[in-house]
């Protein structure tokens, strides 16, 4: 089911049509969000802020509101945005068969380093594989890759 996270705005109201204008006018930007639907390098959605809280992921301590109103757990697949949907249909029905979680398998081993389909392969992975103590690791390792600030834009 399609569910609200809550997180703390880091980009700009009008984020969407930044990235469309900065998509046309940057080949490589362009081709970067190609790959990891996702900019690394530059992504003018962001605010000044918006940087510093999503270097230490302080942008993703409201979802802990999810996780209390059932809507995620705290380690899972991440949640995927609707208009992603159609970029991995053939694992979807995998991945959407565990709740979303605040950190997962693919935050714990390269965060924004991975390209999309790497993030949709280990989420898969994750699903097909769970265990409790696999969780108990990613927690571990999602909060040893936050505090060195590993593969965070």
């Amino acid at each position: 089911k399609i569910i609200r996270v809550y997180k703390f705005r880091s980009m700009y109201v009008d984020g969407e049509a930044r990235l469309a204008a900065a998509l046309q006018n940057d080949p490589q930007l362009a081709q970067e969000w190609d790959v990891y639907c996702k900019l690394k390098s530059y992504d003018p959605r962001v605010t000044a802020v918006g940087r510093i809280i999503r270097t230490w992921s302080l942008d993703e301590l409201p979802q802990i509101f999810n996780v209390l109103k059932g809507d995620m757990s705290l380690v899972g697949p991440r949640p995927y945005m609707v208009s992603e949907l159609e970029r991995f249909e053939h694992s979807s029905g995998i991945i959407f068969l565990a709740k979303p979680g605040i950190c997962g398998l693919w935050q714990a081993s390269g965060r924004n380093e991975l390209s999309f389909e790497e993030r949709v392969e280990l989420d898969t992975w994750y699903v097909l594989n769970w265990s409790l103590w696999l969780d108990i690791i990613l927690m571990g390792k999602t909060f040893v890759a936050v505090v060195r600030r590993r593969g965070a834009y």
